[in-house]
């Protein structure tokens, strides 16, 4: 993915393009209610995309059930789909995951993941759109 050239759009065109609960989540970085998201349980074989720029972020191939209430992967489909940054908020520090293309917030990356990677990257379903595989 070419991250040197990120996507910007004014406020205004995200919260036109975007629900107001993808906005909250993506652009404010919000968190969407466990359990709540559609990919939760999500079990179609296919791409899981970022749902503001369509950059490729999961392969279902790296998605299981961590019990966490929120869709979890154990690696992004490329080392460069997406960066991290560190989060302070709500009296902690946890490592904020974002879309390498659009910086649009999609959730966090634990270490107490499943192998090979031992990470848990547990997403926000109102970050993603899902490409079924043809």
């Amino acid at each position: 993915m070419d991250t040197k050239t990120k996507m910007n759009k004014s406020e205004a065109e995200w919260r036109k393009e975007l629900s107001p609960e993808q906005y909250h989540v993506t652009r404010e970085h919000g968190t969407e209610r466990a359990w709540s998201g559609k990919y939760n349980e999500h079990k179609g074989k296919g791409t899981y995309n970022c749902v503001c720029c369509g950059a490729p972020l999961f392969a279902s191939d790296t998605k299981y059930e961590s019990g966490s209430g929120w869709p979890s992967f154990w690696a992004p489909l490329k080392d460069d789909a997406v960066e991290t940054t560190t989060d302070k908020s709500h009296g902690m520090a946890r490592v904020e995951v974002h879309c390498a293309k659009c910086d649009a917030h999609l959730g966090h990356v634990f270490p107490d993941g499943p192998k090979p990677t031992g990470e848990r990257y547990c997403m926000n379903s109102a970050s993603l759109n899902f490409e079924e595989k043809k």
